[in-house]
């Protein structure tokens, strides 16, 4: 492990000591530390591992560490500019980072802004897209750390998951509702079984109630056209007599204006469920940077699962949660409306994350936010759009 931190710190240190202009000011890094992530071990593998490459690489670095649940979207709204934010912890940190960014009334500016992610939690969904598998733990830390020097980025979905009465909420992973997400929050209380605690779980919540179906309504639209990518960089401005010239002859060979034509409505399609799980998820798993439509993945799964079935799919379920088993209906959509019967008890899981189950809509971003990732990534994903 210590020679991987030297190493490490040596490609860093390669970073900094390149020369910059004087007239340039350092770039600046504001990361959001969870110290509870990880079962309250995220603090020193921080501190050990990736702390030493950010310094080192010559950026100026502020630290900010959290103290509670829903911190780190409050200090969002008081962040001031910054060149990049960087996110250590698990899926929930960079939940309620991403939502405090997103919910400011100039996030269209900070939106801008390329992310980073080092991570430190329990789950770390979205480690398995930016980053290579690893097995040795300081070795992903401090590859992920080196990936934001290098700064190689990909954008992400994101969706927007809004409430009757409440704040929106953003998500990178997903939405998840059902007999699998609520097992699968138990998984802990039998620890003491040890590698059958994840089987034991969901055995124990088929005692609840069979089969166990959760009914809703849902409308959707369908996949939208992904528009052409902005170029990065402005082109200079042409002279003022040239403009002038411009806006003159563009005024008197201008048609008269015509009037403007009635936006046809929006093709609703609407659909009556009763599944054991429904999720919502982005395409962050499987990027495709070449894909000429943006849509998210609604997976509607049967209900008629016995309960064998269940407890094998619970487990698979644990590795990978948004799965979605043959005979479900999948439909693809760009925004969608999920009507829950009145007194529908029970939670969404929201990137691993638990909240209320209510009514919702849910709106995809696409290529919201850009984070930094590992080139080797980056170069498997253009090289599997070509194929």
């Amino acid at each position: 492990d210590n020679l991987l931190r030297r190493a490490a710190c040596q490609e860093a240190q390669a970073f900094g000591n390149q020369l910059i202009p004087s007239s340039m000011p350092l770039k600046k890094a504001t990361v959001f530390l969870n110290p509870a992530a990880c079962k309250g071990k995220a603090r020193n593998l921080f501190e050990k591992n990736a702390a030493p490459i950010l310094h080192l690489s010559g950026l100026d670095v502020t630290v900010v560490k959290t103290d509670y649940e829903g911190q780190a979207k409050k200090l969002l709204e008081l962040m001031e500019n910054t060149d990049l934010i960087i996110i250590a912890g698990g899926d929930g940190t960079v939940q309620e980072v991403i939502t405090g960014l997103l919910r400011r009334a100039d996030e269209a500016v900070f939106s801008k802004i390329p992310i980073g992610f080092i991570p430190l939690g329990k789950t770390c969904t979205l480690s398995h897209t930016l980053y290579p598998e690893s097995t040795n733990q300081v070795q992903h830390i401090t590859n992920a750390t080196l990936a934001i020097l290098k700064g190689e980025m990909v954008p992400l979905d994101v969706l927007q998951i809004k409430g009757e009465k409440e704040q929106p909420v953003f998500a990178v992973t997903g939405l998840r509702w059902g007999s699998y997400r609520d097992a699968g929050v138990k998984v802990s209380k039998y620890w003491y079984l040890g590698p059958l605690k994840t089987k034991a779980a969901h055995f124990f919540s088929t005692f609840k109630e069979w089969p166990q179906k959760h009914q809703a309504a849902l409308m959707y639209l369908g996949p939208t056209e992904r528009p052409p990518e902005e170029p990065e960089e402005k082109p200079s401005r042409p002279p003022l007599y040239m403009r002038l010239y411009r806006r003159l002859w563009l005024y008197w060979s201008s048609p008269p204006k015509e009037i403007p034509q009635e936006v046809t409505p929006e093709d609703w399609e609407e659909l009556k469920l009763s599944t054991i799980e429904l999720s919502i998820a982005t395409r962050n798993r499987q990027l495709d940077l070449t894909r000429t439509e943006d849509f998210m993945d609604i997976c509607i799964e049967a209900d008629t699962v016995s309960k064998g079935q269940f407890v094998n799919r619970g487990s698979q379920k644990m590795r990978d949660p948004h799965t979605c088993p043959e005979g479900s209906q999948c439909i693809q959509a760009s925004r969608c409306i999920l009507q829950l019967p009145e007194g529908t008890e029970g939670s969404f899981g929201i990137d691993n994350e638990e909240y209320e189950a209510m009514p919702v809509e849910v709106k995809l971003l696409p290529r919201k936010l850009r984070f930094f990732c590992d080139p080797r990534m980056r170069e498997q994903m253009l090289h599997a759009a070509v194929q």
